[in-house]
């Protein structure tokens, strides 16, 4: 009976052990993040640990300048994956409404948010922010600014870009536009075949001559023997 009893502790063990790795803790909605408003002092969620303690540092103290300066206030908010059945539209619809209940806390806010897992972004704003930050500057953040740097994984690079872009358009200065991308041109440092055939031919060509020449010479002083011997 103690193997029986054994194999269903075991059993017991690793069913607790699965429970407890599948269980979605690391997944975000809503109410999974802190509840913030407007004039919080909170500028950066970072739930994926995706932003180093020294970048998050530099973004908040942009952040909270550009708020002092001119009451416009963004949050930048990375989360490590969605609730089941939650789309990127609707957690950033669902914070936007929940951290800014009335069209007045709304006006001068901007969220970014990022996840993680499929590397989907989405931006929110108040009125008040659309004459500066346009709906084409809001879609090339999105689209450019952040999407470029997460397809290598670079979420420091995507917040660190979108942080300066949103300050600079927040703040009445010129857009500086999304980041260059550079489009490597590698030239090929191999031979092409047609030259391989070339040089082939040309090395042929050569080694011929010179057998035909050596060849005769050496059978020629095979027989007669070399003059002077």
């Amino acid at each position: 009976m103690k193997p029986i009893k054994y194999l269903i502790g075991l059993i017991l063990c690793l069913a607790i052990a699965l429970g407890t790795v599948i269980t979605p803790a690391a997944a975000t909605g809503v109410y999974d993040l802190p509840i913030l408003s407007a004039g919080s002092d909170t500028w950066v969620v970072d739930q994926a640990d995706a932003i180093s303690f020294a970048n998050e540092n530099r973004l908040n103290g942009q952040l909270k300048k550009l708020a002092n300066n001119t009451g416009n206030e963004i949050r930048l908010i990375a989360v490590r994956r969605l609730d089941y059945g939650l789309t990127m539209e609707e957690l950033a619809d669902g914070i936007f409404d929940k951290w800014y209940p009335t069209p007045e806390e709304k006006a001068n806010q901007v969220i970014l948010v990022v996840d993680t897992l499929t590397n989907k972004t989405a931006l929110r704003q108040g009125d008040n922010t659309e004459s500066l930050l346009t709906d084409e500057i809001a879609t090339s953040v999105v689209k450019e600014t952040v999407a470029v740097p997460l397809r290598s994984a670079k979420y420091n690079e995507a917040f660190l870009e979108a942080g300066d872009r949103l300050v600079a358009v927040l703040a009445g200065n010129p857009d500086p536009g999304p980041p260059e991308v550079q489009e490597i041109n590698i030239e090929s440092t191999f031979t092409s075949a047609e030259d391989t055939d070339d040089t082939s031919a040309t090395i042929w060509v050569v080694v011929l001559m010179v057998l035909a020449t050596v060849i005769p010479m050496a059978t020629y002083f095979w027989y007669v023997g070399i003059p002077g011997r």
